[in-house]
């Protein structure tokens, strides 16, 4: 099992650094630019569809935007400071994975609400990069969840023939 747990490691650590360089270039792109990232349409379409759905102003889908810029900013700071430490405590052990796990539920939420606009407008691109992307959270989030549990001791049953003998039924 520590074979796995190791293998399991480096993916997780790669989906992390994939999540720092993607999402963190991508939010810093759209809080530099002057319209929060909304000038390229491909990608803002998630902004708008969900903006027409609450029926936003045009200053609403810019706070909108500016709202998952952060988001995604966010995301990349957790998973920076997730390898961070996991790097730090690379030769004596585990780090904690549940700042990452918060991580991969918000990018799970973003990739959903990214995702239904794609199809809507049938652009595959846009589709096929959200889709990657919920699933590279996915497994992130299932390897943490069999790394944690690997990295229990097994409870074992008490041996019957051992225990004590406080109580003899049917006596």
């Amino acid at each position: 099992m520590r074979k796995f747990t190791g293998a399991a490691t480096a993916i997780i650590l790669a989906i992390a650094v994939y999540f720092v360089l993607v999402w963190g270039f991508e939010a810093l792109r759209m809080l530099s630019s002057p319209a929060y990232g909304l000038d390229d349409v491909w990608r803002s379409q998630f902004v708008f569809a969900i903006g027409r759905m609450l029926s936003l102003t045009p200053l609403g889908l810019i706070k909108l935007a500016a709202f998952f810029a952060t988001l995604k900013l966010a995301v990349a700071v957790i998973c920076l400071a997730f390898v961070a430490e996991r790097i730090r405590k690379w030769p004596a052990g585990k780090g904690q994975s549940d700042v990452l796990e918060a991580g991969l539920i918000l990018v799970v939420i973003i990739s959903i609400f990214s995702v239904g606009p794609a199809v809507w407008s049938q652009n595959v691109g846009l589709l096929r990069e959200h889709t990657i992307q919920l699933a590279l959270a996915g497994l992130a989030a299932a390897l943490c969840l069999i790394e944690r549990n690997g990295a229990r001791p097994a409870e074992t049953e008490p041996d019957p023939l051992h225990m004590p003998r406080w109580y003899t039924p049917w006596r």
